[in-house]
């Protein structure tokens, strides 16, 4: 035991305890922006594939779009849950340690330093369990048709004529278009072929006249 290490006191705990949540929220709020800059960057992605056609990829494209966003609301709700745990939390603690300082004994002062650190923990417990829960209720809303839904108002969302792109755009039937005039040129040959015929009769039919 280290006789001249110096004994933590509430105040010290206090500040250790906030300036562990702060550091906490910075790192999600820097994964937050992280995300940000990828959803960017896929949705640029989808409305490139798109103009190409190939509905299957942008599609795929567009699921992996909609778990970003997924991901940024769960983190965003963690930054919210712990910065405004801290703001209230950080304020009675103050409150409850400038009191306790004034006539608290020391071994009650211990006591209520360990209670506190344990109720951080908690805290930190809390918002794993809040997170854990939030991608359980996402898996299961995973159904294809709810997928399906949320897909295409992604893609509604991310750029106006998109889908409409999609349904337009060539798919491997180059030249569909301009072979379709053909059948305008059989059916043509048809008719003369038959006006040729009609023809013959009638001069058959004279003939049998005379």
């Amino acid at each position: 035991m280290n006789i001249f290490k110096k004994k933590t006191t509430p105040k010290d705990a206090l500040r250790t305890s906030k300036k562990e949540m702060a550091v906490a929220t910075r790192g999600i709020e820097r994964d937050i922006t992280s995300l940000q800059l990828e959803e960017k960057r896929l949705v640029a992605e989808i409305k490139k594939t798109a103009k190409t056609g190939n509905e299957a990829a942008t599609k795929i494209l567009a699921r992996q779009l909609i778990r970003l966003r997924q991901q940024i609301t769960k983190l965003q709700g963690s930054a919210l849950y712990a910065s405004t745990s801290i703001s209230s939390g950080m304020k009675g603690a103050t409150t409850a340690m400038v009191a306790m300082n004034k006539q608290m004994a020391p071994t009650k002062q211990a006591k209520v330093i360990k209670e506190f650190q344990k109720q951080s923990a908690q805290l930190d417990m809390t918002i794993e369990m809040m997170s854990e829960a939030i991608d359980e209720t996402l898996d299961k809303d995973e159904a294809e048709e709810e997928t399906e839904d949320l897909t295409n108002q992604v893609l509604d969302e991310i750029g106006v004529g998109v889908a409409s792109q999609l349904s337009s755009a060539p798919k491997g039937r180059i030249g569909t278009k301009t072979a379709a005039p053909a059948p305008t040129t059989a059916n043509n040959k048809n008719e003369s072929d038959s006006t040729e015929v009609e023809e013959l009769e009638r001069r058959l039919a004279s003939l049998r006249r005379i």
